[in-house]
């Protein structure tokens, strides 16, 4: 297997005739100040008049074959637990709801939870995922409370009631310059707790630097051995860094509808109706930067968005061999870090070239081991852990 060789990769700006994906910002208030979160913290919370006309665009906008996911994002959103169940009522009333086009979550901080959240989503098949840096020293140095006390125990304590509830809930870990070396360490930390469905993500406003982008390939190796290690035990892990690596090589790049469609596929709405084109783009929710227009007052206008091409403008992009495999059109992250929706950081080429080469390693390892690839090959490397969670 060789991956692809791609010397162009430019591509005209495609906007989709449908929406898939939206992003509704109940409130902007937390109980956690964590030290990387793009979202600044107010008193505001999304009104029910405010909420139906974000769903009657969500469904105007969408036709009734056509898949939508709804996620219920902050701040912390679970602080208006009562609000979401009125606006999951909207959304399920609407006339062109359809249950098995709709799928909605929830993301949480971890430090709110009770039965009859669970229940709720539970009974109304909402997804749920909480965001946890890993043991308490990193938990509780990288998100705090407002009065600087940690959240690990917290925190620790809901991923181990959810579990019960929700046998393969997944788990955000977000990792910076600092917690970089331990990121093998917070996988270990979560499949002991028991959690099957672990994200990683790297903090896109750290302060990396070329020291890091040295540390990249070993520490994702390490991840890699580990993932490995897990299926030769018949014990499959997702871990969202290698699971979708393994994926996009597989099947030959990243296709057309995986890039980035903010402001044309993928909206967020901020609490007075303010429209972003991604929810890491929201900040303090001010109706000005990067916003595309308001739902309530009809102006959403996604040609607005600056441009936010397929692939990153780049010169190193255009002529690189790995660049169908990159995220280099990832527009928010090149917006924090860059500043451009269309340039990509040397942080981010070097952490996309690690782990491309990690997981294409990796692929070669598995086939040796005889280790079956297919749900890969389909993009849906999950099945694989919900297939042996079945049989336990």
């Amino acid at each position: 297997m060789t991956i692809k060789e791609n010397k162009s990769s430019t591509s005209s700006f495609f906007i989709p005739k449908q929406i898939t994906k939206c992003i509704l910002f109940v409130t902007q208030e937390c109980n956690l100040r964590c030290q990387y979160c793009y979202i600044e913290k107010k008193d505001a919370k999304m009104t029910l008049e405010v909420a139906q006309k974000v769903v009657d665009f969500m469904f105007q906008k969408n036709p009734n074959d056509g898949q939508l996911e709804i996620g219920f994002f902050g701040g912390e959103p679970l602080l208006e637990f009562e609000q979401i169940k009125q606006i999951v009522k909207l959304i399920k009333n609407h006339p062109l709801y359809n249950s098995s086009k709709v799928i909605m979550s929830i993301t949480s901080n971890g430090t709110i939870f009770n039965k009859e959240i669970a229940d709720f989503m539970l009974s109304n098949d909402i997804v749920f995922c909480i965001s946890c840096d890993g043991p308490q020293e990193i938990q509780n140095t990288t998100r705090k409370y407002k009065n600087g006390q940690g959240s690990a125990m917290a925190v620790e304590k809901t991923i181990q009631e959810a579990l019960q509830y929700f046998p393969l809930l997944p788990v955000n870990a977000v990792y910076s310059d600092k917690t970089l070396k331990y990121l093998p360490q917070t996988v270990d930390y979560l499949v002991n707790l028991g959690v099957k469905n672990i994200y990683l993500n790297p903090d896109i406003s750290a302060k990396w630097k070329q020291e890091h982008a040295e540390q990249f390939s070993e520490v994702y190796g390490v991840l890699a051995e580990k993932y490995i290690q897990f299926y030769l035990q018949g014990k499959p892990k997702f871990i969202s860094l290698i699971d979708g690596k393994i994926s996009i090589i597989l099947r030959g790049g990243y296709e057309l509808f995986e890039r980035c469609r903010m402001g044309s596929g993928e909206f967020a709405f901020g609490t007075t109706g303010n429209v972003y084109p991604c929810e890491r783009l929201v900040g303090f929710d001010d109706g000005k930067t990067n916003c595309i227009g308001n739902v309530v007052e009809g102006t959403i206008m996604p040609s607005s968005c600056k441009i936010v091409p397929s692939a990153a403008t780049n010169v190193e992009c255009t002529q690189c061999g790995f660049s169908e495999y990159c995220m280099n059109w990832c527009g928010c992250t090149n917006y924090h870090s860059t500043g451009s929706y269309d340039k990509v950081s040397a942080f981010m080429c070097a952490h996309e070239r690690a782990i491309i080469n990690v997981a294409y390693q990796t692929v070669q390892k598995m086939n040796e081991y005889g280790i079956n690839l297919s749900h890969h090959v389909q993009g849906t490397p999950l099945v694989n852990v919900a297939t042996d969670f079945s049989k336990s």
